[in-house]
């Protein structure tokens, strides 16, 4: 079974950057869609960015211009660069890979805290 793991979380004041990254335990092959998400206490799960095998993004309205997604295909890794970190942005950061046949594989989570 394959996992997916993350590292890069952490503490940091208002303002501050964070780097997440997120690779599979195992080589995979025909990797489509990867992305985050992130759930804060209280709230649904909802989506921060994806990129698609060839290259394309989509941000969530509230990280655009702040945050970005980027990728190793070749090692099926995938970061998310974090900048301008606000409160609001502390989560766990959940990374997500889709195969060819969209099934998802999803990583175990990673704290993200926005505190002066």
């Amino acid at each position: 079974q394959v996992q997916l793991v993350e590292s890069g979380g952490g503490l940091v004041q208002p303002g501050g950057s964070l780097r997440l990254s997120c690779a599979p335990s195992r080589v995979m092959y025909n990797v489509n869609t990867m992305g985050w998400y992130r759930q804060a206490p209280g709230k649904e799960r909802e989506l921060v960015a994806t990129k698609t095998s060839g290259g394309s993004t989509n941000y969530a309205d509230s990280v655009k211009g702040r945050f970005s997604i980027s990728r190793d295909n070749a090692k099926n890794t995938i970061y998310l660069q974090m900048n301008s970190l606000k409160p609001e942005d502390t989560a766990v950061y959940y990374c997500v890979l889709y195969d060819n046949i969209w099934q998802p594989y999803w990583g175990q989570g990673t704290q993200v805290t926005v505190s002066s």
